[in-house]
């Protein structure tokens, strides 16, 4: 007894620590109200998890009546949704309030709506708000809407908000029809929850993220539930308030991270600051982590992004829990947390705020979105290591989360309704620039030495005619395009010109792919199957590619591609034929493009190793394609996701640009140095700085492609993870060797004795300005052009001096490179040096080894 005592003395030192052992299924939470009703249902029915819902026909809480609030049955009874509450509704013609007498205290209120056909009625044209006392909870909203942008599948939703109830008052639920219009609701449920669940005291407030501005968050403010997920593991319910936790792989960036589950036998030790009801023990044995090696997880951010209402605040709970034995106390995990590109917490360690392995800890924070356009953004979340404290772990977990919605000063909480995707007017091109950069092109002197005057003079025309070249200037007038789409069936209209894009029948795709024979599928390209087909009497070969299943994401590139490509034409750009739409499809078809994909000329392949001069042609032909997105119309157009499996190699071996699904319009306005956008791209290739500041500029493609010259240099991928930690990542590794003067070392072995050493310089001098951490120091894609461009000469002219028999000294080299007639700015983004040399450092055979 003594030592209890003595124990519970200690404890206040660290008061997060008073643990409660429970078992490993706690007691739920025992609701003081629970109120379930099935609208539209005449008697009294079971839904799928067991719990016993009260059909409407003679309801105590809702004055129902046959003439303006008639039941009714969903006219497709959809068996894979639960009858139970979504297949009868009430119908709602005119204001209609609801009262319930519950007791005092914190209430969950779960409106149920499946947006089907009811009576003749079709929800498209209901729009109706809802209030709660004094809280507006909906307004004008639009079900039929909200199911349509909704990214999981099945054709319904429930939306939770969270209210206090006053002594001496009722909880009265108010439907308003629009003018004009109907309300509809198939269900309704009323839980209490436990007082402070996700409020505080008047003296304990919150304060906001990246501020030091106190924020109120007590029971005189209600939230709508924006997401709560199971983060690294299954769909979970918890038993007491009926809470649904999801998996969270649709919300994860780039599907980055590990899951994991520890110890199955693992007992969760709540305590009185984390309770058994603040998340199921399921929730708190599994994760996701950044995984095991260090360096990579270093550079990047464990990631998720949720769409949000601007306009609001958010209240941001994230739930955590060390279950890991090797991790054995305070700072050996320690990690940022990231909100918004905010910082929210600088040293995140878990074992020192809850004391120990399995004492599960949550912490709140408070952000702000502010209004803008479009009124949905993304709110961002994202972990990174933090080595400042030397911590064994370069690592970052979670194990839960939770987003709420808090209504704002007049006590709303309604967003907008979803808006049908339309596609703009594609934009005007304008005279391709030669480069857009501040700095003065500099004119060219050729220096003539020996044997190769002839072959410098040609460069110096070359030179010349791409530094002086003519501009020209091409306006398109064609009309807009028009994209709409529903989530009953998929169904895409899209007018556009007949002579830019043309449309198929389902017909005609089915034709020429023999009804999607598996023998012709091609590969898998951004969202879907690439078939090869024929078109106009199989006198043609296109390359078709079929959105693989409906969703969101999928509509989104769909319309994007068709944006960016019906109006671009380009030699190294892929040309976009036409599109189909038919019976729920959506289908892009393009030119053949024989050869395939960069990247399966490079490794992990049996195609023959491309030359070296080969793949510099392919580079420069990629480049100009970029180059000319970047400043070839209106508006600067950003890829975003630049990959050697996004060039293509057509039948002569032209590189052509594809994929523009994640393709977005750069800086509009003169005073715009950037866009702020949710990320996007794939790993191994994102710009460090767009990942980290969410601000994506042209020079983010100029990033990746530099991932792409390295990988074309060394045929390998970006991150190969089994390798020594310092080769794991291309870029770092190649750059160290780059500098060292040991980039010949790592080159393809396919090349040994190919490439000049001239030409090997200038190609890692221009890879290695490209990946610069910061984009301003890097070049444009028309410097890219220009220096590739002049890599590939000096590649030829070493051939015929290697063909002559003569070896040159390095000093000679540089005499039969270009010099500018200016004084080379000290900014200068390439020098004329070649970098590094690889090699000797006093005579360097320029030519193929023999």
């Amino acid at each position: 007894m003594l030592i209890i005592t003595i124990l519970l003395r200690l404890l206040p030192l660290l008061d997060f620590i008073f643990v409660t052992t429970l078992a490993q299924n706690p007691p739920p939470y025992t609701p003081s109200d629970l109120i379930l009703i099935n609208c539209g249902a005449s008697s009294d029915d079971a839904s799928g998890d067991g719990r016993r819902w009260n059909g409407d026909a003679h309801s105590k809480f809702c004055p129902f009546n046959s003439q303006t609030s008639p039941a009714s049955e969903a006219s497709q009874q959809d068996q894979s949704i639960d009858r139970v509450p979504y297949m009868t509704a009430r119908i709602i013609h005119s204001k209609l309030t609801c009262t319930f007498p519950v007791l005092p205290g914190t209430k969950f209120i779960r409106l149920y709506f499946y947006p089907d056909a009811y009576s003749g009625l079709s929800t498209s044209a209901s729009f109706f708000t809802v209030t709660a006392n004094d809280y507006t909870l909906l307004s004008n909203f639009s079900a039929y809407l909200a199911v349509s942008a909704k990214t999981q599948a099945g054709p319904y939703l429930f939306k939770e908000f969270i209210v206090t109830v006053w002594e001496d008052q009722e909880l009265k639920l108010t439907f308003n029809p629009s003018l004009n219009s109907f309300a509809f609701i198939n269900g309704i449920e009323i839980v209490s929850a436990p007082d402070g669940l996700y409020t505080r005291d008047m003296d304990n407030p919150y304060t906001l993220v990246n501020s030091n501005i106190f924020f109120q968050l007590d029971n005189t403010t209600s939230l709508e539930t924006v997401i709560r997920l199971n983060v690294g593991g299954q769909d979970v319910n918890d038993t007491g308030m009926f809470r649904t936790w999801r998996d969270d792989s649709e919300y994860i960036f780039g599907g980055s991270g590990l899951v994991h589950k520890w110890r199955d036998d693992v007992t969760i030790k709540y305590t009185k600051d984390t309770p058994a009801y603040s998340a199921p023990p399921n929730v708190y044995i599994t994760k996701r982590s950044m995984g095991p090696e260090p360096l990579i997880n270093l550079n990047y951010n464990l990631t998720w992004h949720f769409p949000v209402d601007s306009g609001f605040n958010y209240l941001v709970r994230l739930h955590f829990c060390e279950t890991e034995d090797v991790i054995t106390g305070i700072d050996q995990r320690v990690f940022f947390i990231f909100i918004n590109n905010m910082t929210a917490e600088e040293e995140a360690d878990v074992f020192f705020w809850s004391g120990g392995r399995d004492i599960p800890v949550h912490k709140d924070y408070v952000v702000a979105v502010p209004k803008g356009s479009p009124s949905n953004q993304d709110l961002w979340l994202a972990l990174h290591p933090n080595m400042h404290s030397n911590p064994t772990c370069a690592d970052a977990i979670l194990n839960g989360l939770e987003i709420f919605k808090l209504n704002n000063s007049d006590g709303n909480l309604a967003g907008p309704n979803p808006e049908r995707l339309t596609v703009p007017a594609p934009p005007e091109q304008h005279p391709m620039l030669v480069g857009r950069t501040k700095r003065k092109e500099p004119s060219h002197v050729v220096v003539i030495v020996g044997s190769v005057v002839s072959v410098l003079f040609a460069i110096t025309l070359i030179l010349c005619f791409s530094v002086y070249r003519p501009k020209s200037k091409a306006k398109d007038k064609s009309s807009m395009l028009l994209f709409s789409y529903t989530s009953s069936s998929a169904t895409i209209a899209l007018s556009l010109p007949t002579d830019i894009c043309r449309k198929f029948t389902i017909a005609e795709i089915r034709a020429s792919t023999r009804n999607f024979d598996d023998q012709t599928v091609i590969g898998s390209g951004g969202f879907g199957t690439v078939y090869k087909g024929y078109i106009d009497s199989g006198s043609i070969p296109v390359a078709i590619k079929r959105l693989a299943s409906y969703s969101k994401q999928g509509i989104r590139e769909f319309h994007t591609e068709i944006e960016m490509l019906s109006k671009l034409r380009h030699l190294h750009l892929v040309s976009l034929i036409g599109y189909c739409d038919d019976q729920g499809e959506m289908i892009l078809i393009y030119e053949y493009i024989p050869h395939g994909n960069l990247q399966n000329h490079l490794y992990k392949t049996k195609n023959p190793p491309l030359p070296w001069k080969q793949r510099l042609q392919i580079c420069i032909g990629a480049a100009r394609g970029l180059h000319y997105l970047h400043t070839g119309a209106k508006h600067c157009i950003i890829h975003r996701d630049v990959k050697s499996s996004n060039i293509l190699l057509d039948k002569n071996w032209v590189a052509k640009v594809s994929d523009f699904g994640l393709s977005k319009t750069g800086p509009t306005g003169e005073d715009q140095t950037h866009v702020s956008t949710v990320v996007r791209g794939s790993f191994g290739y994102l710009d460090p700085e767009y990942y980290r500041r969410q601000q994506l500029t042209e020079k983010s493609d100029v990033y990746s492609f530099g991932v792409v010259l390295f990988e074309v240099l060394c045929a390998r991928p970006p991150v190969i993870s089994h390798l020594p930690k310092e080769e794991v990542i291309l870029v770092d590794w190649a750059r160290k060797c780059y500098r060292r003067g040991g980039l010949d070392q790592i080159i393809d072995p396919q090349l040994k004795g190919d490439i000049a050493a001239v030409s090997l310089n200038k190609f890692g001098e221009i890879a290695d300005c490209c990946l610069k951490d910061k984009a301003i120091e890097r070049p444009t894609m028309g410097d890219v052009v220009w220096s590739l461009e002049f890599a590939l000469q000096l590649q030829e002219t070493a051939e015929k001096i290697d063909n002559a028999g003569d070896v040159v000294s390095e000093s000679q080299i540089g005499s039969l490179v270009t010099q500018e007639e200016t004084t080379t700015n000290d900014d200068e983004l390439f020098t004329h040096s070649g970098g590094p040399v690889s090699g000797s450092r006093s005579t360097v055979s320029i030519g193929r080894s023999k």
